[in-house]
């Protein structure tokens, strides 16, 4: 499946747009392939930085699949006009991203 930012694909014709589909995933941001960090390294800002980065990269790769699952269910082969955001929920350690596109077949 071709996922792009552009609202087209060089060398591809858009034959059909096929609506509006998202993919959203949460986590704590300090946790890794479910390995959360120890207390101990959260004063430690590389180790911080490390996990936090791992985490986010976790989270968006669920959100990515779950665009591409419901991208899939339309029948789409491109998802096109890609925006990702990232929000912090309120008074927790959690991320949610939240990506959104049009799903499209492309020749």
């Amino acid at each position: 499946m071709i996922l792009t930012t552009t609202p087209n694909i060089e060398n591809f014709k858009i034959v059909d747009y096929l609506g509006i589909v998202t993919g959203t995933a949460y986590d704590s941001s300090y946790s890794s392939n479910g390995t959360k960090m120890s207390f101990k390294d959260m004063f430690s800002m590389t180790k911080y930085y490390e996990k936090y980065t791992l985490g986010l990269e976790a989270i968006k790769e669920k959100a990515f699949q779950n665009l591409k699952d419901n991208a899939n269910k339309l029948g789409a082969n491109a998802v096109v006009g890609i925006q990702l955001d990232v929000e912090p929920l309120a008074n927790s350690a959690t991320l949610l991203v939240s990506i959104t596109g049009t799903a499209v077949t492309v020749k």
